[in-house]
């Protein structure tokens, strides 16, 4: 009886979990980058940074 092994499928899913997580970090990261921006200008600022 042929029992397929499990370890390269279990890496498939993980890679494929870590893709998703990394496509919604990037997609939040692209609709608030640049309020994101704005706070640190106004902390730069305020600390008498340029």
């Amino acid at each position: 009886m042929y029992l397929p092994r499990e370890e390269g499928q279990g890496l498939v899913e993980y890679a494929l979990v870590l893709v998703l997580v990394a496509v919604v970090v990037i997609a939040i990261l692209a609709v608030l980058g640049p309020q994101i921006g704005n706070v640190f200008s106004q902390i730069t600022s305020g600390l008498g940074g340029t």
